[in-house]
């Protein structure tokens, strides 16, 4: 059973005693750790011998005790989530603290790389030398093809792909900056052209 917050405990009605409690559904909603729920949804997760307009009775009396809210959507969709007073939309405090932090290697430090505290940092790193090993790996074999040999060369072999990667590395990041900035310019002068109609 889920240890629910106090703001949301103080607001249940112990009393009322019925084949699906509010304790229940708020429950349910909690513990499925999603913002937004159908009563479909709803239902699917408690019980399923319980009518879907008993669950829209007890949501129904869970916003009235400003515990959840809905919003309606085109072509009668409601949707319900948990109203936590801590957050502005349909999101826990856990979750909204959760989007604040940067990408993965962002925060991994050098003492958390070191001592390998990180697991998600680490994963990101390890995928991302994965990458740069294949791109290193196609240009390597272009470079054959071509017999030209445009590699940073070291007696240390660790000096050498370090100094090799780090070429690639910042390759791409110039790549990608040229790339973003012709997109944003619009300097191709491609725009699209309105199709007349035959009746036009």
């Amino acid at each position: 059973m889920t240890a629910l917050p106090a703001w949301i405990d103080d607001r249940l009605d112990p009393e009322l005693n019925k084949k699906l409690t509010q304790r229940h559904v708020i429950e349910t909603m909690i513990e499925a750790d999603r913002p937004f729920f159908s009563a479909q949804q709803i239902r699917a997760r408690v019980r399923p011998d319980v009518s879907k307009e008993t669950v829209r009775n007890r949501l129904a009396e869970l916003r009235e005790i400003d515990i959840v809210a809905a919003e309606t959507y085109p072509e009668s969709i409601t949707l319900y989530y948990v109203n936590h007073p801590e957050s502005n939309w349909p999101l826990s405090p856990e979750g909204q603290q959760a989007l604040a932090y940067d990408t993965p290697l962002e925060t991994l430090s050098l003492g958390d790389f070191l001592r390998l505290r990180n697991p998600a940092g680490l994963r990101t790193l390890v995928l991302a030398g994965f990458q740069l090993s294949l791109v290193l790996f196609c240009a390597g074999t272009v470079f054959a093809v071509l017999a030209v040999d445009p590699s940073i060369q070291s007696e240390n072999g660790f000096w050498e792909a370090a100094a090799n990667l780090f070429v690639v590395a910042v390759g791409l990041l110039l790549a990608e900056r040229v790339v973003r900035t012709v997109r944003n310019s619009d300097s191709w002068g491609v725009r699209s052209i309105p199709m007349r109609s035959h009746s036009e």
